[in-house]
C-alpha cells in the first residue's frame, strides 16, 4: 500500500590513474534517476496473506471430510481459532498503517460497514463465551450426578445442555450477515490504486475466514449437543443431509449423549466410571475451545479499536 517512488543513485568520478599526481579538481557526484517502479507490497500484507492461506488449507480439510474420512475434533477447531487469532492480530497492525487509515477515511460508507461487521463478530463471540462457560459448568454438574447415580439430575442437565447448544446455533445467521466485501471497497471511490486493491483484498479475505471459522465453531458445538429425533420417513428422504450435519459435530463433544447417560441405577460400576472419564475428557475439550475462542474475542476487539483509531487520527 505504498505508492510509486523514484530512486536516486550517486556515482563518484573515476579517480586518476596516476598515483603521484593529485587530482586536478575535486570529485563531484553525478546524480541519475532510475525509472519509476511500483514498490513491493508492505511486509505485513505478505505476512497476512500467508496466514490466510494457512486458514484456507485448514478449511479445505473439512470440505473433503465426506470422502477422506476427516474428523472434526476439538484440536482441529482450536487450530482454526489460533490461526484466526493470528490473522486478526496482523490485520490490526495493517489498520494502523497511515496508508490504510487514509484509504479507509476516504471511504466512510465502507468504513462504517466494516465497523458494523466487526461489532457483530464481537457480540457473537461474547455470547459464545457465556454459553461455553455454562456448558462447562453443566458438565461439572453431570460428573457429580454420575457419582450419585442421580438420573433426574442427569436428565435436567442434558435438557439444559441442549438449550445452550440451541442458543449457540442462533449465532450462525448473525455471523453470516456480513456486509463488507472487497467489491464494495473498490466501488465506493473512482480513485483506486494498487495499494487500495491490496487492502480491499485483505479485508475481504479476513471477513471470509472469520465467517468460516466462526460457523464451524458454532455449528460444531450445536450439532454435538443437539437432541436428535429421527423417523423412518426422515431417514429415507434426508439421509445424505443428516450425514453431512452429523459430520459438523465435534468428535469429543459427541461422546456423551442421552442414550449413554440414561438408566444410571441399572448400570454397573465400570460403566459409570467410563462415563465419568468421558465427562472429564469432555471438560478438557470444552476448556480448549473456550480458551481459543476467548483469544479470538480479544483479537476482534483489538482489530475494531485499530479501525476506530484510523478515524480519529
Amino acid at each position: 500500500m505504498v505508492g510509486v517512488f523514484r530512486r536516486s543513485l550517486s556515482f563518484p568520478n573515476k579517480p586518476n590513474s596516476g598515483r603521484s599526481s593529485p587530482p586536478s579538481k575535486p570529485r563531484i557526484s553525478h546524480h541519475t534517476r532510475s525509472v519509476s517502479l511500483p514498490c513491493r507490497s508492505h511486509p505485513l500484507i505478505s505476512h497476512i496473506n500467508n496466514e490466510i492461506s494457512q486458514l484456507k488449507s485448514w478449511s479445505s480439510a473439512a470440505a473433503g471430510e465426506m470422502t477422506d474420512g476427516f474428523r472434526r475434533t476439538s484440536a482441529w477447531i482450536s487450530d482454526g481459532l489460533s490461526l484466526l487469532k493470528d490473522v486478526h492480530e496482523t490485520f490490526s497492525d495493517i489498520l494502523r498503517l497511515p496508508q490504510s487509515q487514509e484509504s479507509l477515511r476516504n471511504r466512510p460508507i465502507f468504513f462504517e460497514t466494516l465497523l458494523e461487521d466487526l461489532l457483530r463478530f464481537i457480540d457473537a463471540y461474547g455470547i459464545f463465551q457465556t454459553s461455553i462457560l455454562s456448558l462447562r459448568e453443566n458438565n461439572s454438574g453431570s460428573q457429580v450426578a454420575l457419582r450419585k447415580r442421580d438420573d433426574a439430575k442427569i436428565t435436567a442437565n442434558l435438557k439444559s445442555r441442549q438449550n445452550l447448544a440451541r442458543d449457540i446455533s442462533r449465532l450462525t445467521p448473525s455471523i453470516r450477515e456480513r456486509k463488507t466485501t472487497k467489491h464494495n471497497f473498490c466501488h465506493v471511490s473512482e480513485s483506486k490504486s494498487y495499494g487500495d486493491a491490496e487492502l480491499a483484498s485483505v479485508i475481504g479475505d479476513v471477513i471470509d475466514v472469520t465467517v468460516f471459522v466462526s460457523v464451524a465453531l458454532f455449528n460444531g458445538v450445536y450439532f454435538s449437543f443437539r437432541q436428535t429425533k429421527t423417523t423412518p420417513f426422515i431417514g429415507l428422504l434426508k439421509r445424505s443431509e443428516k450425514k453431512v450435519r452429523t459430520g459438523e459435530g465435534i468428535e469429543e463433544l459427541r461422546k456423551i449423549d442421552e442414550k449413554s447417560m440414561s438408566g444410571l441405577r441399572r448400570k454397573r460400576d465400570e460403566e459409570v466410571k467410563i462415563l465419568i472419564k468421558r465427562t472429564v475428557e469432555l471438560e478438557n475439550s470444552i476448556r480448549e475451545i473456550e480458551c481459543g475462542s476467548e483469544k479470538v474475542f480479544r483479537s476482534l476487539i483489538n482489530t475494531r479499536v485499530s479501525l476506530l483509531n484510523a478515524l480519529t487520527h
